[in-house]
């Protein structure tokens, strides 16, 4: 799958720390044969993937759409469908599927978001669902009338 991570107080505090267990995440959905991707409404944060050394998990960075989300995609013609978001916003999570997470502000070692996301999406890749309340199906998976 392809998933899509926000930047900005998903993985990113506002004191610039990066949010436990991020890399360790990221690592096991690659090993899982998941393709990562890095977008923010604030541009492209090459600078930043890079600066916490995780360009070796991100395939490539995107600016995030920041209202209507469907169409904003669409728009985009990115090279790769968006399968889930991760974000701390949760209307974009509801509009194009994904997982809602709480934000990240400043440093806190006991923050264990990152866990709880790579439990969703694994339930979520094996089964097709996942039953937790912070997981939305995308437009694409949701049953039609």
């Amino acid at each position: 799958m392809n998933i899509f991570f926000d930047m900005d107080y998903t993985i990113l505090g506002l004191d610039n720390s990066i949010r436990p267990g991020t890399e360790d995440v990221m690592e096991r959905l690659i090993a899982d044969g998941h393709i990562i991707y890095v977008w923010s409404g604030m541009g492209i944060r090459w600078t930043e993937v890079r600066e916490h050394k995780l360009d070796k998990y991100v395939t490539d960075c995107f600016v995030k759409p920041l209202e209507n989300f469907v169409q904003a995609v669409e728009k985009q013609n990115l090279p790769a469908t968006v399968d889930i978001v991760i974000d701390d916003y949760p209307e974009i999570t509801q509009a194009l599927g994904g997982i809602w997470i709480r934000p990240y502000l400043f440093k806190n070692p006991r923050d264990d978001e990152m866990e709880r996301v790579y439990k969703i999406i694994t339930d979520y890749a094996k089964t097709g669902r996942s039953d937790d309340e912070r997981f939305h199906l995308g437009p694409q998976q949701r049953p039609h009338p």
